[in-house]
């Protein structure tokens, strides 16, 4: 006997869903192509140069130029000026006029001259000149710097200046280099620019200065031919490094004194630079900034000032002036022991087997390795 089905809607467990709405995209698209125009309307609206009817007024103009009262009562050609009448009995221009009829006589003198050389007689004879004489002017001064005398520092103090002597510096009119090719100074040369590839033996710390030791990796060639051995591998060289790294600093500076090579003959060489093996400067590893003894420092400060703060609270005056004595100076001990801890330099320091560089900068005469001298 089968029963019959019951209806989907008396088994459900849950409600209908409501039906989702959903937005058109032909809407869509002309409100964002709408949204689109009005922001490039704006956009071209704030961009563009405007022209406008109400211009300010100009505050300065050329065209219109007043005159003054005095000059428009002027005349305005030699024409409308006034004809002088004859010479008044008081005037020169008789005397002169007939002066010039009689050449034995002299010129008549200018009486501004005249007067000059008065007042210039009476400064003479006037005591309170006397003694004094003139003096020589002195020589021009010669372009350039004096040989011997130090420039004035006030050329170095700002940057205009040090700009304008640059730009004023002397003129070298000099078209052709006085230097000529000259020929290899032998045949079994280094010359400069060459570089010789070395490992260290002994490493570098740069809390004092001392020697180092290296030995060269790569054999080394004479440099007009390439044949020639020079320096064989595993020779030795002898260098100094700097000690004392500053703050900040991160490359120690080293330079090269001697090379010894393995049938005992060597040369000196004069404190050749070394450098890393991309060819900067001095040579970088490891840097210690001591930022460990820094945080040391300030934790023992900052526990000194904890210790005196927490300390009994009174009222009577002896235990008050006491604390505020331990106080201050436990605040004076913790700045002066963490400013002794900044200002210990960084160490730099480099390994053993760290690969270095001696740049040539002299030409390097030596005897062929396994030849006599």
């Amino acid at each position: 006997m089968t029963g019959a089905t019951p209806p989907d809607d008396a088994m459900r467990l849950h409600g209908e869903r409501r039906p989702v709405k959903r937005l058109s995209r032909r809407v869509l698209i002309l409100l964002g192509l709408t949204a689109g125009g009005v922001l490039g309307a704006a956009l071209i609206y704030a961009l563009g140069s405007r022209q406008g009817t109400d211009a300010p007024a100009e505050l300065f103009s050329t065209d219109v130029r007043t005159t003054a009262d005095g000059l428009a009562a002027l005349p305005h050609d030699y024409g409308a000026v006034p004809q002088l009448g004859p010479p008044l009995p008081g005037d020169f221009g008789r005397a002169v006029l007939g002066q010039q009829g009689r050449p034995d006589l002299p010129p008549a003198a200018d009486p501004g001259e005249q007067q000059r050389r008065q007042d210039a007689a009476a400064a003479d004879a006037s005591k309170l000149f006397v003694g004094v004489t003139a003096r020589p002017s002195p020589p021009a001064a010669v372009a350039g710097p004096v040989p011997g005398t130090a420039a004035t520092p006030a050329s170095r103090d700002t940057a205009p200046d040090r700009h304008q002597a640059f730009l004023e510096a002397p003129i070298d009119r000099r078209t052709t280099a006085p230097d000529r090719v000259s020929p290899p100074a032998s045949g079994a040369v280094l010359q400069a620019g060459s570089v010789i590839a070395a490992a260290l033996l002994t490493g570098i710390r740069s809390d004092l200065p001392g020697q180092v030791t290296a030995q060269v990796t790569e054999s080394v060639y004479d440099s007009p031919t390439g044949r020639r051995l020079l320096i064989p591998q595993g020779s030795r060289l002898l260098g100094q490094y700097q000690g004392g790294a500053d703050a900040g600093q991160r490359r120690l500076l080293l330079v090269w004194t001697r090379l010894i090579r393995p049938d005992g003959s060597s040369i000196v060489l004069e404190r050749l630079p070394g450098s890393d093996a991309a060819g900067y400067a001095g040579l970088e590893d490891r840097v210690d900034d001591h930022w460990d003894k820094v945080a040391k420092a300030a934790a023992l400060s900052t526990l000194l000032s904890i210790g005196a703060e927490l300390a009994s609270d009174s009222s009577d005056a002896l235990l008050s002036a006491l604390r505020s004595g331990a106080q201050d100076t436990a605040d004076d001990a913790g700045q002066r022991i963490v400013s002794r801890e900044l200002s210990v330099p960084p160490t730099v320091t480099i390994r053993p087997g760290f690969p270095v560089r001696v740049v040539v900068t002299r030409d390097l005469v030596i005897t062929p390795y396994g030849e006599t001298p």
